[in-house]
């Protein structure tokens, strides 16, 4: 009886670790590196996208990103990745560790989320969710949602991918139709 006891709070042991494991996000290096190694064997460039589970905006772009009108343009061209940062309370645990580092590399701790970088297969930076104000600021634009945000970001796809004239304009009359407030 009592090895039965000993063997059950072994596996359950065992058990709770595996799920614990299973539940601890990859780390911001590991989710990059992964999809610049899929991007590579694919052809296409690495789209990765810092979010919340909070983040209206956030889900406001991915929302865009995955109707219809969009979503192929987006999956043949980009390995699209989140990484999951300034989450609060019970959510902390959802954040991929090292996901504040990178954001930071990138310049976009200070720019608010959702904030975007486009890298090519071997992890260099082609562009990302800051563009330049009429003052010559770099400022996030997040979701694209005024007619220059779309402008911006159309623009880049285009430098970035080898989408189509018919699939950019499906873009952004998508990311149009985005109620434009402030963000």
């Amino acid at each position: 009886m009592r090895s039965l006891i000993l063997m059950l709070t072994v596996v359950g042991a065992m058990l709770t670790f595996t799920t614990v494991k299973a539940q601890t996000p990859s780390s911001a290096d590991q989710v990059v590196k992964e999809a610049s190694a899929q991007a590579a064997k694919s052809h296409k460039k690495v789209f990765v996208i810092f979010h919340a589970s909070w983040c209206g905006w956030c889900h406001k772009m991915d929302t865009a990103m995955n109707d219809a009108a969009c979503k192929k343009a987006f999956a043949d061209n980009y390995e699209i990745r989140h990484i999951t940062v300034l989450e609060n309370g019970a959510n902390k645990a959802q954040e991929n560790p090292g996901g504040a580092d990178l954001l930071a590399k990138y310049h976009g701790d200070q720019e608010g989320i959702p904030f975007w970088v486009i890298l090519n297969s071997d992890g260099t930076l082609l562009g990302d969710s800051r563009m330049k104000s009429a003052t010559g600021k770099l400022a996030n634009v997040g979701c694209p949602a005024q007619p220059e945000e779309v402008d911006y970001f159309v623009d880049l796809l285009q430098k970035t991918s080898k989408m189509k004239r018919g699939e950019l304009d499906a873009i952004r009359t998508r990311f149009g139709q985005i109620a434009p407030q402030s963000h």
